[in-house]
């Protein structure tokens, strides 16, 4: 009887590679039989596969914990402004409500910007889009500080928006440019580190500012931390996107290398045609552009992720936009006590970025053993035929409804006005738990659109904003009708009765997924 080979194939895409062993054939062969074989073709692929990245692991925490740094500006401009209302409403003579509108438009503009930033990135890199960025947000923060009416406060807070709110799209491009999807979780957690550290931060900041050196201080603040950030991003961060170094051994043009390098006799940006792995730079199947991210939004499978990510920011952003408001109407605290009671929601959240970092790590190599691939290191797993949507949704369930649980309890403990010390909690574990949950489905959304992470991303922080800025102006009223109890109920509610949309991508997004990777490879084939 002839004897029949198990099954393994090896195949590349920009760098990415995937041993699979079908489960039938390896059913049909004892163990002792099967895994040897396997493990000698395998590593047989290593060899031909170029490496994901060429930066060791070292630098790559380095660059990604720089995205993080500078994608912290965004959220933290948006929170060390809430302490400051009250003055700027006295000084410029006009009523708070006008200018908590500034909060709304900031928002708005957060959501809308990084469409624009995200898609030039995935085209032109990302060094160039950091530069626009921060020069348009440092010039925005100056104008700022110098402004003395409304009508420039308006404008201004739009314009550092646009500044700021791209970091973030670029900060997870970044991580989708240097890891594979299997070590991805890791990193999104480092990546995930300045977001966190804006809404906690912010506010403590600039009750402290406004307190002591009043509200222009704030605005010059964010220039010298930009200003830090920006020089650490021109002479530190390498490009990495993929479609303009690959896996960062392409040679870039000098005007587009760190400013180091000008200092160096010699560096791996010196790279030649004989050291530069050309195989490895991405094409892109289109050309990234503004409408790009809200076209992303119109395939089954990123619908409903992006509109269940957007429900759940929005029920997260109801909680931060009245927190002050409650805790100084219910505890009498001041504008400092109020910023440090943000510090237990934001303690959650960073501790997240490790905690779901693991497990989505964890939880993707033991789908990839269920589905009989075999992940080589450093090397990127296709998910062309890998379910990658199970991986992930695997680990966000429990957290979500989790996350569903904290809020209802924060919302009754401040109800019933209970010790300081159980609302405090409770914002621990809302912060932890749902902020666990975004990174879940983040690192979904970068998985499933690798090609433009950044344009992913910000389709992601589009539906977000929009929805979170609409959250923010409701919140409060809501409060008032019905009580924070009720409303924190409110949200619960959705929150798990928006999951069936998970549950649907959770069982289907696979096979949408594999229809819409064929419907492109039809329109890309000619025409007999």
């Amino acid at each position: 009887m002839q004897s029949v080979q198990p099954a393994v194939s090896c195949t590349t895409a920009q760098g990415y590679s995937l041993s699979e062993v079908p489960k039938t054939t390896k059913s049909e062969f004892p163990q002792s039989t099967f895994e040897p074989e396997t493990r000698e073709q395998n590593n047989s692929c290593d060899e031909s596969v170029p490496v994901y990245s060429v930066l060791p692991n070292g630098e790559k925490t380095f660059v990604i914990m720089a995205g993080s740094f500078a994608a912290l500006i965004s959220p933290l401009s948006s929170s060390i402004y809430l302490p400051a209302l009250d003055s700027l409403a006295r000084d410029m003579d006009v009523s708070v409500s006008l200018i908590n509108l500034t909060i709304t438009t900031y928002l708005i503009f957060q959501g809308l910007a990084p469409s624009f930033i995200g898609s030039f990135s995935d085209s032109y890199g990302r060094r160039p889009a950091y530069i626009i960025a921060f020069t348009i947000y440092l010039v925005a923060n100056i104008g700022l500080a110098l402004q003395n009416n409304y009508t420039a406060l308006m404008i201004l807070r739009c314009v550092q928006s646009s500044g700021s709110s791209g970091t973030i799209a670029l900060g997870s491009a970044v991580v989708a440019d240097l890891s594979t999807r299997a070590e991805r979780g890791k990193y999104i957690g480092y990546a995930g580190i300045g977001i966190a550290l804006g809404p906690t931060l912010g506010p403590v900041i600039g009750g402290l500012l406004d307190h002591f050196l009043g509200w222009r201080s704030i605005f010059w603040f964010l220039v010298i931390l930009s200003g830090v950030c920006f020089t650490v991003v021109l002479f530190a961060i390498p490009e990495t996107c993929r479609a303009v170094v690959g896996n960062g051994s392409v040679p870039l043009s000098p005007w587009n290398r760190p400013l180091w390098t000008l200092f160096a006799r010699t560096s791996r940006f010196d790279g030649t045609q004989e050291t530069a792995d050309y195989t490895t730079i991405q094409k892109l199947k289109r050309r990234p552009n503004p409408i790009s991210a809200l076209l992303i939004a119109t395939q089954k499978e990123m619908g409903l992720v992006l509109l269940y990510g957007s429900v759940l920011y929005a029920g997260y952003m109801a909680v931060i936009s009245t927190l002050s408001t409650e805790l100084a109407s219910r505890f009498g605290f001041n504008s400092i006590q109020v910023g440090l009671c943000f510090l237990p929601m934001g303690v959650g959240s960073i501790s997240s970025r490790w905690i779901v970092g693991r497990a989505l790590d964890w939880n993707s190599r033991r789908e990839a053993s269920l589905q009989g691939m075999i992940i080589q290191k450093n090397r990127q797993q296709e998910i062309e035929n890998f379910n990658i949507e199970r991986a992930r949704l695997a680990i966000t369930f429990p957290l979500l409804y989790s996350a569903s649980l904290c809020i209802l309890a924060y919302g009754w403990v401040m109800q019933y006005r209970t010790s300081l010390a159980g609302p405090l909690v409770m914002l621990f574990f809302t912060g932890l738990t749902t902020t666990s949950a975004f990174n879940t489905l983040s690192t979904l959304v970068v998985d499933i659109n690798y090609q433009s992470a950044a344009t992913a991303t910000a389709a992601n922080n589009l539906f977000r904003c929009l929805m979170g800025a609409g959250a923010s102006a409701v919140a409060s009223p809501l409060i008032k009708a019905i009580g924070i109890g009720w409303t924190s109920t409110f949200i619960a509610g959705l929150w798990v009765l928006g999951s069936p949309a998970l549950w649907i991508v959770y069982y289907r997004g696979y096979s949408w997924r594999q229809e819409l990777a064929n419907r492109d490879q039809r329109q890309s084939e000619p025409s007999v």
